[in-house]
C-alpha cells in the first residue's frame, strides 16, 4: 500500500477532489484520515429522496469509504456549530471552508503511467483548423507526455468525447501555439475555445462543470 497526501484549499470540492485524486494515481484505494471543515456539506441519508444539505461552519468528524478510478463510495459524518452529530453518503457539492487535510491508502501501485496510451479515435488531425463541432472537445497532446497522459485518461473515465491531435513534431507545435497563443501540452478546447491544459481541466471537473459534456 501506498499513501497519498491530499490538502485542499477554501472552496474545494470534497468528493470530485477524491474523485480526481484516483483518476490522476490511476489506482484504487480508501480514506485512512482527514480533519478540516466545511462551509457546505451534501449527503444522502437513508430512505431520503434526495441529498441533505447543510451550511455553516461544520466539522468534518470522519470521512470513510473507497475511491476507484471509476468512482468513490465514502460516507460523512460531521458536527454542526450546536455540536449535532449529521451523516450519511459523501455528495458532491460539499465545499471546504478554511481547509482539509486527507490521507489517502492506494491498494495498487499507484505511480500515474506517462505511457499510457490514447484511447482509440480516429487519425489524428493534421491541423487544428477548423475546430470540430462535435465533439465539443479537443485535446492537444504529445506522446509520453504524462500530463497528458492524465487529462486523456480524466476525459476517458468521465466518459466525455473528446477529439485528440497529436503534436509531437515542431511544425506541429507551432502551429498550436499559433493557435492558441500558449505554448506546451496538454492543451484543452471546449466548443472552439482554448480552455487551458490539464490543471484547468482538473479544477473545471472539481466544480462540476464538465458534467454538461458527459454523454
Amino acid at each position: 500500500m501506498r499513501s497519498q497526501a491530499l490538502k485542499l484549499g477554501p472552496g474545494s470540492d470534497l468528493r470530485r477532489s477524491l474523485e480526481q485524486l484516483a483518476i490522476e494515481w490511476n489506482a484504487s484505494g480508501f480514506v485512512l484520515g482527514v480533519v478540516g471543515n466545511l462551509s457546505r456539506a451534501a449527503f444522502q441519508c437513508p430512505g431520503q429522496a434526495g441529498p441533505t444539505v447543510l451550511e455553516g461552519d461544520l466539522e468534518i468528524i470522519t470521512l470513510q469509504g473507497t475511491l476507484s478510478p471509476q468512482g468513490v463510495h465514502l460516507h460523512l459524518s460531521l458536527s454542526d456549530g450546536a455540536c449535532q452529530v449529521w451523516g450519511g453518503h459523501l455528495e458532491p457539492g460539499t465545499l471546504v471552508l478554511k481547509g482539509a487535510d486527507l490521507l489517502v491508502g492506494f491498494l495498487s501501485s499507484a505511480d500515474p503511467d506517462p505511457a499510457d496510451p490514447a484511447p482509440a479515435v480516429a487519425a489524428p488531425r493534421e491541423r487544428p483548423t477548423p475546430l470540430p463541432a462535435e465533439p465539443r472537445v479537443e485535446i492537444a497532446v504529445a506522446s509520453g507526455c504524462p500530463w497528458s497522459a492524465r487529462a486523456l485518461r480524466l476525459l476517458r473515465t468521465l466518459g466525455i468525447a473528446h477529439q485528440v491531435w497529436l503534436v509531437d513534431g515542431a511544425a506541429e507545435r507551432q502551429e498550436l501555439e499559433q493557435l492558441s497563443g500558449h505554448g506546451g501540452v496538454p492543451q484543452v478546447f471546449i466548443d472552439g475555445q482554448w480552455i487551458g491544459g490539464y490543471d484547468t481541466l482538473a479544477e473545471l471537473h472539481g466544480q462540476g462543470v464538465l458534467e454538461a459534456l458527459r454523454g
